[in-house]
């Protein structure tokens, strides 16, 4: 009798056509699959990006090796009224205002902009990149007059809008930790506001966000950032008004940026 049971072809012989996307995304796609489950690696390297998106979120900054980076620049630190991380994750609105003991510490202006590098949700991505960020960015704006970098902890986006008030600065610029992902967990994002005061809406703000090794690096954030302040500082505006025009790495070939020791751009 004829067996004509049809030939099964070994899987290991079918090509892998994900293989290609995967290496230009950062996303989960086309996983393999043993059996009717996730491969044993697949499933250990989703449980490893958990935990580190968790470690992203529950990190103290480290405020002494930020403030060692900066060397000689002027710092100064601050907290808003979160008086630790689980009251910051569940009340959002205290991590918008300032502690009022810090107030004190912050000397007034006036100054064209005041930088404040803040944990968010991700101290990894601020501890990573705002420092470098500040850096180069300072680099591109000789002309301006710049208060010393605000570090703060347990800091929201707003936060920014009460240091600035107080400061009498006229621009404010918020770098701090996007909230961690799957794929990313160290992602920085930058708000800029111009004549910020307490209660300012986000529409007022402008956003450059995905500032990490794998997404947009530091000098081309830098760049992009530098370009929207000086349209701010001429237009008197940022947010809806302000549209991102900034072509693609604004940087000259000439302009030479000098970054923080081991840091890669």
């Amino acid at each position: 009798m004829t067996d004509h049971t049809p030939t099964r072809t070994p899987a290991a012989s079918h090509p892998d056509v994900w293989q290609e996307l995967r290496h230009l995304t950062r996303a989960r796609i086309g996983l393999p699959r043993a059996g009717n489950a996730l491969r044993t690696s697949d499933v250990l390297d989703f449980q490893a990006a958990h935990a580190k998106a968790r470690d992203a979120v529950h990190t103290p900054l480290d405020v002494n090796a930020m403030q060692a980076a900066l060397g000689p620049v002027p710092s100064l630190v601050v907290h808003s009224q979160a008086a630790d991380r689980a009251t910051y994750l569940r009340r959002p609105d205290l991590g918008r205002r300032l502690a009022p003991e810090c107030a004190q510490t912050l000397q007034q202006g006036p100054w064209d902009v005041v930088f404040v590098a803040a944990d968010g949700l991700s101290s990894f991505a601020t501890q990573q990149s705002a420092i470098p960020l500040f850096m180069a960015t300072k680099q591109l704006l000789p002309d301006w007059h710049i208060a010393p970098l605000v570090i703060a902890t347990q800091g929201r986006v707003a936060l920014g809008d009460d240091i600035a008030t107080c400061l009498k600065a006229n621009m404010v610029v918020v770098m701090i930790g996007e909230r961690p992902g799957l794929s990313v967990a160290d992602s920085l994002g930058v708000y800029l506001t111009y004549a910020p005061y307490v209660g300012c809406p986000d529409s007022a703000r402008n956003c450059i966000s995905n500032i990490h090794p794998h997404g947009l690096v530091v000098l081309a954030a830098a760049a992009k950032l530098a370009w929207l302040m000086q349209q701010a500082r001429t237009l008197k505006l940022t947010g809806i008004g302000l549209k991102d025009a900034a072509p693609d790495m604004a940087l000259s070939p000439s302009t030479q940026i000098s970054l923080p020791k081991d840091h890669d751009a």
